[in-house]
């Protein structure tokens, strides 16, 4: 700290307090530790995915007498071709696209729907059909495998990609429904009101005004929404049997046989069955993070 003495014009240095230097070195050596501990969970949460990919180059002989970490002696690319020609990961990756995103869209929509009825509109028995969504959040996904099996079987929807999109848009609907409703409840109500005064039909207002308001918390719900669903391996299991129906979660099984199973093959259907998710995570990381927060605090 620097001053100019009034009589001579001479600067003077002060020294700077004790304590004010110790909190200093504190600080700097808190930051320190941080960064170490944030460094170490990256490292342990890239690792996975690090030894993916040297288990997708490697043969079975290297899968089971290399170190799980060790470099293949060969690098086994042949691994990413023969799952896609011959193991018909195309027509499961196509599934898995259609099957997500027909989800997302459906569920998205109708709880957004959902959501604007409850919090915008004032009708009776909006709380009643508000715990009836949220009751959806206690129901155990297996016990419900019985009475849907019989029922899509009923309506003629076994073996059919409907039964699969239905069945996500159902379960998703309640998350979806409870992350949309503290945004909703920020939004203010003097925009929907000036825009009805100037002759803005109801549904207009929704699809003109409301919605892309919610874009942020949209693209949060609809990327949790999309990681269920891509991973999601009972449902398909139980619904779907034929082959160019199943998703890329079932159809890994073509490459476990009765006497030889092809690790390799496996370990490269995994790769590229976590790329579209781990690519779409990192370019919309930041939207999910604003969507999470942006109804936390009012005002």
């Amino acid at each position: 700290m620097e001053f100019e003495n009034g009589k001579n014009g001479q600067s003077q240095t002060s020294p700077v307090p004790k304590g004010l230097s110790e909190k200093t070195g504190l600080q700097r050596l808190g930051k320190i530790f941080l960064y170490v501990f944030l460094i170490g969970v990256a490292v342990v949460q890239i690792l996975p995915l690090v030894w993916l990919f040297l288990f997708s180059l490697k043969n079975n002989q290297e899968v089971f007498n290399l170190p799980p970490l060790a470099l293949p002696q060969e690098p086994q690319w042949g691994n990413y071709v023969r799952v896609w020609t011959e193991g018909n990961i195309g027509q499961y990756f196509f599934n898995s696209v259609y099957i997500t995103a027909s989800s997302v869209i459906l569920t998205v929509i109708f709880a957004s729907l959902v959501t604007f009825a409850i919090t915008r509109m004032r009708w009776r028995l909006s709380k009643l059909v508000l715990g009836l969504f949220m009751v959806g959040l206690m129901i155990p996904v297996h016990s419900t495998l019985i009475p849907l099996f019989n029922f899509f079987t009923n309506v003629n929807l076994m073996d059919h990609p409907v039964a699969i999109i239905l069945t996500y848009t159902a379960f998703n609907l309640p998350i979806t429904i409870m992350i949309l409703l503290g945004f909703y409840y920020t939004l203010p109500r003097e925009i929907e009101e000036a825009a009805i005064m100037d002759g803005c039909s109801l549904h207009r207002l929704f699809f003109k005004i409301i919605l892309p308001m919610t874009a942020p918390v949209v693209a949060t719900t609809a990327i949790i929404n999309m990681i269920y669903n891509w991973n999601e391996y009972v449902f398909v299991n139980t619904f779907i049997s034929s082959d160019k129906y199943k998703t890329l979660t079932v159809g890994i099984q073509n490459f476990i046989g009765q006497y030889q199973t092809d690790w390799g093959a496996i370990g490269a259907t995994l790769m590229i069955s976590i790329l579209p998710i781990l690519i779409a995570f990192v370019i919309l990381s930041n939207r999910i993070v604003e969507g999470i927060t942006s109804g936390s605090v009012k005002g």
